[in-house]
């Protein structure tokens, strides 16, 4: 599997992770849900009022959040090569501070919010607890696989 990243910074924020990193995590997060095929993937990050925007623009939520994804769904009978996975949008000020209150890494809050996103981008979704249940499961052992621990704070495995 082959992944072509788009990183684009659109915050002026110290200790942010660089595209090897970003792109060493999103590879992690394909592999674990067993996609293999070549693929391309945008990952913005941006400040609050960015997300802010875009969080009410496209979720009908007011303030920022650490993580949008916004998978690419070609129009049928079209095939892009690479598959065009999609962007995701990963706020920096709300990654830094969640870090801290949750009591984790930096680098493990950064690796998990590009694992969960690339992980939405191939459709999986934690609305309905079976679905959050294995997405939990799938983001604990690429995670573990990375090095990090538990996103969730569980000392079980998943």
């Amino acid at each position: 599997m082959t992944l072509q990243l788009d990183l684009q910074i659109a915050a002026a924020a110290a200790g942010l992770p660089g595209a090897t990193d970003i792109g060493h995590w999103a590879e992690a997060a394909l592999a674990g849900a067993a996609f293999t095929d070549p693929a391309e993937m945008t990952v913005r990050i941006v400040d609050e009022a960015e997300s802010a925007e875009l969080n009410v623009a496209y979720r009908g939520k007011h303030g920022p959040t650490n993580v949008l994804s916004f998978p690419f769904d070609a129009p049928a009978g079209v095939e892009l090569e690479p598959e065009l996975l999609g962007d995701l949008v990963i706020c920096a000020p709300v990654v830094a501070r969640e870090a801290v209150e949750q009591g984790k890494a930096t680098a493990a809050h950064w690796a998990h919010m590009v694992v969960h996103g690339t992980l939405h981008l191939l459709g999986y979704d934690h609305e309905v607890e079976a679905e959050a249940e294995a997405m939990e499961r799938l983001e604990t052992g690429i995670l573990r696989g990375l090095g990090f621990p538990d996103p969730y704070g569980d000392d079980e495995p998943r």
